[in-house]
């Protein structure tokens, strides 16, 4: 194991592990403060917090199954998967502070966040509600977010010019 890797990938891996903490604090407070089905508005007809449930996938998708229980297992088994992939990526690539490292360490800590509360509560608390003019978004969370940020930066990284290094031992 060289140097480089020991003292970067501690580093990515709090990052997952802020980003699992803050998820959970979060929906720890929702649940706590706001009861089920009611909101705290931030800012009129532009942001609230909410406290919905969501039994299904990103933005609710499956949560009306006919069978529940097959989707919350089919969505732990491929959560589940998904993060284990992360974490074998970030291990081999972890050496450096890069967009993808950053991008995969929010992705896990994210799935992580989302994968406890399905195993734990068989749904997952979502209380962001956002207004922008006539349309609304589907009520996310924090690792909704991470989620998403990470597959942002992830396509970020794949769309930005790559630096090739001019000795090629580095």
């Amino acid at each position: 194991m060289t140097a480089s890797r020991s003292t970067r990938l501690p580093w990515l891996f709090l990052i997952s592990a802020v980003i699992l903490l803050l998820d959970r604090l979060s929906k720890n407070w929702v649940s706590a403060h706001i009861a089920f089905g009611h909101a705290i508005t931030v800012i009129p007809r532009v942001f609230r917090i909410t406290h919905v449930l969501n039994e299904g996938a990103a933005f609710s998708l499956f949560a009306d199954s006919a069978t529940p229980e097959h989707v919350r297992w089919g969505l732990i088994g491929f959560s589940t998967l998904a993060a284990i992939a992360v974490l074998v990526a970030l291990i081999r690539l972890g050496t450096r502070f890069t967009l993808t490292n950053i991008a995969l360490a929010l992705i896990l800590g994210g799935a992580i966040g989302n994968d406890y509360d399905r195993i734990r509560f068989a749904s997952v608390v979502d209380f962001l509600e956002v207004h922008i003019f006539s349309y609304h978004w589907p009520d996310f969370n924090i690792a909704d977010s991470a989620i998403v940020v990470g597959a942002c930066l992830l396509l970020l990284d794949t769309l930005l010019p790559q630096k090739h290094p001019t000795n090629p031992n580095q």
